[in-house]
């Protein structure tokens, strides 16, 4: 008996070995199992591409969307940084970096903003080039620019494809916000400032004849021209002569002898600084006694530098003038000029407003999240910028105002300010 009491117990030893050999076996068959779901993103979710599109924790985030820190994002700006037209790109460039310190500065811990700078050159493959790379290689939350309104129809599609916001600080063109639901602008459109010079200038002068010259090689300049036509028929304008031009001419003596013979009242001008400034230089020249009005290619300082006094009289209208006796406008002014040693001029100033409404929306969405980014500019109310209030319509144009402007002494004044 006590033999076989002493198997027994030997057999429950060795069972009970057994048995906690087994579940240590299947704890570690469960532990492992654990791992490898975790490494696959279990749950059945996907593991993310790591996009800011596709809405995953970025940089400086928690995940389930809270803070763990500012919100770090990266802007890209397509811009005209050489050729004829920097003036225009170097003015942006100067108002993105100023608010860019700003805004970091001001939501310190909150946001901080990056730039990655393209130069386009003026060149619409350059632009698709540019927005393919911002977005695929440098994986910006969004994209300001492109300068032209022209390099936006070609670049703007790509942006809008990939689901990545493009803000345009510069086009003024129609049809830009018809590209898609992820293009915007702060620029007023040609459709709004140019009636409203002409409307104020008619009020003034009293035309009863016009004539018109552009480019007819560049979208903005095109969108501009029909505008001032169909302005000046709404008008009662008789139009006497219309003449057109390539981008980079640089003698108009043909097309203003015409104009010249025809003898109008007004001379209506649609094109960039470069070329604008020639023309109104080589129409004073030629004696032509028209009053001069030009679209939103001529809110540049380059204009007084190619022109001369012969820019001394010529009507255009802006969302911005550094003459505006407001306090908002004033202190940007004084600061710009302190940083940079000259006055802000429109694109520096759309520049500015631009990038503070995307950092403004940037917050309000919580995260660097592209389609986050998407609607909440869309949103856009009552924006407070240099420029003037702002607000985006149900297409996300600008619903602004623009200020009728008059070179005189080398500068831009309100046109109400002066007396003939």
């Amino acid at each position: 008996m006590a033999q076989e009491r002493a198997i027994q117990r030997a057999a429950g030893r060795q069972a009970g070995g057994r048995w906690r050999r087994r579940a240590l076996f299947v704890l570690a068959a469960v532990f492992v199992l654990g791992l490898s779901l975790s490494a696959c993103g279990g749950g059945g979710a996907k593991e993310s591409s790591g996009s800011p599109a596709s809405g995953p924790a970025t940089e400086g985030q928690g995940s389930g969307g809270e803070a763990a820190g500012p919100i770090e994002a990266k802007i890209g700006a397509v811009l005209i940084l050489s050729g004829g037209a920097a003036a225009y790109g170097e003015a942006q460039r100067s108002g993105l970096e100023m608010a860019k310190d700003e805004l970091n500065e001001k939501y310190a811990g909150k946001l901080k903003l990056d730039i990655v700078y393209e130069d386009t050159g003026g060149k619409k493959e350059s632009a698709i080039n540019a927005v393919n790379k911002l977005i695929n290689e440098d994986r910006v939350v969004a994209i300001i620019g492109p300068t032209l309104s022209a390099e936006m129809f070609a670049a703007g599609p790509v942006a809008n494809e990939n689901e990545t916001p493009i803000f345009g600080i510069s086009n003024t063109a129609e049809g830009i916000n018809d590209i898609g639901p992820y293009v915007f602008r702060n620029s007023l459109p040609e459709s709004i400032a140019i009636p409203t010079a002409m409307k104020a200038a008619q009020n003034r002068y009293h035309f009863k004849t016009a004539a018109l010259i552009y480019a007819n090689n560049d979208d903005f300049s095109v969108s501009g021209y029909k505008t001032m036509k169909k302005t000046a028929e709404e008008l009662g304008l008789e139009i006497v002569a219309e003449e057109s031009f390539a981008v980079g001419d640089v003698d108009f003596s043909a097309q203003l002898t015409n104009i010249k013979k025809a003898d109008p009242d007004v001379l209506l001008i649609s094109a960039l600084y470069k070329e604008g400034a020639l023309v109104v230089k080589k129409a004073r020249e030629m004696g032509l006694r028209a009053r001069i009005l030009g679209g939103n290619g001529f809110n540049n300082p380059k204009v007084f530098e190619i022109a001369g006094d012969a820019a001394e009289g010529l009507i255009v209208a802006t969302p911005f003038s550094p003459e505006k006796n407001d306090p908002k406008v004033q202190a940007f002014v004084k600061a710009y000029e302190a940083r940079y040693g000259k006055k802000p001029d429109q694109f520096a100033a759309q520049a500015y407003d631009g990038l503070t409404i995307i950092a403004e929306s940037l917050l309000k969405a919580g995260k660097a999240d592209r389609k986050l980014l998407r609607d909440q500019l869309a949103e856009l109310k009552d924006f407070e910028g240099v420029s003037g209030k702002l607000s985006f319509d149900e297409r996300r144009n600008p619903i602004g105002e623009a200020v009728v402007v008059v070179a005189k002494g080398g500068k831009y004044v309100p046109l109400e300010s002066v007396s003939d």
